[in-house]
């Protein structure tokens, strides 16, 4: 019998004419093998058009490096406060440690999972109370590709004069009120990890206001260099910049990006046709008509008292290698529970998925129950430690069939006695 192939969160995946190779060959043949050149101007220009036309983009080596350079361009340093999404994943709050600041976090909503606005002017006002001075930043987050309430989030950083940096890494392509996400704030981060909407292989950018604000980025990203005939330097800078082989495949994976997003869409579709009246599962949807996310990871929560085949075996060995992402996990833990960890059903059809050939994975742990993290501020209402404990992300990706789906979704209800 033939062994059924893994079925994977979200493979990248290259255009099927090859445009990724025709621009990385271009690069190999002009010589052009460096952290700039024609490929990176291009990809750019493809990117600021994608989101709109109005605003500037930087190409950078990493949506980490994109946050960075965002947080610097804002005055972030040494003393200083940001308020960052709780709810997210570890490279939305661990640039502002790099700039020698502090991450204060901010519980989510249960609407879009992303921060809450009355939560967080709150915590502006807490802070100012504390400490004497406001917030320097505020970082929300597009969550799986969901739209946060971003104009209620933008009206309540207005009010008190806070930039906002929109970590839109997972939403490429999500648009709120048909405007693009990345595009509200004073920056926006993007990713092209291997995972994400498109790839670079590895990569990033940042949305800017306007030239100005593209070029102090670029200066920035690129080791601060003056303009001498020698290596002059007044400022610290970092090598941030993307490679043009890079954006070669990205150039040619903006051909697909559409696509991309339809697919993970249809995707969505089916989930929700195929959940519609599976009893204890519940598929995370767009709130309104307003919201249109890209569906970059299709995501359900399991009610905490739905039975799954074999919850009473859950945490019983300790995770040798990766679980749903693309980088491995090379620290070995010494224990087999945590202070805050996915209920055992959630634990329980994780690993009976994989069994059966589906990568799943749970949702992001919130940022204030990271040990790294134990004595940072945060202001809290319980929401994502409840979506963290009954959460799981399922394959969205364009690897993903109309037949994989099917077959998921029966291994679920499988599990569940359905």
């Amino acid at each position: 019998m033939k062994e059924r192939k893994t079925i994977y969160l979200c493979l990248a995946h290259m255009s099927e004419e090859g445009i990724e190779q025709k621009y990385v060959k271009e690069a190999f043949d002009t010589n052009w093998v460096v952290p700039l050149g024609p490929n990176v101007n291009a990809f750019e220009e493809d990117l600021k058009n994608f989101v709109g036309g109005k605003n500037e983009v930087v190409a950078l080596s990493a949506g980490t490096a994109a946050v960075h350079l965002a947080l610097l361009a804002c005055g972030v340093g040494p003393g200083d406060e940001v308020l960052v999404q709780s709810f997210t994943f570890c490279a939305s709050s661990h640039p502002i440690t790099y700039l020698g600041a502090t991450p204060i976090f901010v519980d989510s909503e249960a609407d879009t999972w992303n921060m809450d606005p009355d939560l967080l002017e709150e915590a502006i006002k807490d802070r100012i109370i504390k400490t004497g001075k406001k917030p320097k930043a505020i970082v929300p987050v597009y969550l799986y590709g969901m739209p946060a309430k971003i104009d209620r989030i933008i009206a309540v950083a207005d009010k008190y004069g806070i930039p906002v940096i929109e970590d839109a890494a997972e939403g490429l392509g999500s648009r709120y009120k048909g405007k693009v996400c990345g595009t509200f704030g004073r920056y926006g981060v993007l990713s092209f990890n291997g995972n994400k909407m498109i790839t670079t292989s590895g990569g990033g950018a940042l949305i800017c206001p306007n030239g100005d604000m593209k070029r102090k980025i670029m200066f920035y990203a690129t080791q601060a260099r003056e303009s001498y005939p020698y290596y002059q330097h007044e400022e610290i800078g970092y090598n941030y910049r993307m490679s043009n082989i890079c954006a070669g495949i990205g150039r040619g994976q903006m051909t697909v990006l559409d696509e991309h997003i339809t697919h993970h869409k249809h995707i969505q579709s089916l989930y929700r046709t195929l959940l519609k009246d599976v009893r204890g599962i519940t598929l995370h949807e767009n709130p309104d008509e307003r919201y249109d996310s890209n569906f970059w990871l299709c995501t359900i929560t399991l009610a905490p008292t739905l039975y799954v085949e074999g919850e009473e075996y859950a945490y019983q060995v300790a995770v040798q290698g990766a679980v749903g992402g693309a980088a491995g996990v090379v620290h070995q833990a010494f224990s087999l529970h945590t202070n805050c960890e996915p209920n055992k059903n959630v634990e329980a059809m994780r690993t009976a998925l994989a069994k059966a050939g589906v990568e799943s994975r749970p949702l992001w742990k919130p940022m204030h129950k990271q040990p790294v993290y134990a004595t940072n501020p945060s202001y809290t209402n319980g929401v994502s430690e409840r979506l963290f404990a009954t959460g799981l992300c399922l394959p969205s990706g364009p690897y993903v069939t109309d037949e994989d789906v099917a077959y998921i979704v029966n291994e679920i209800k499988t599990l569940i006695n359905e």
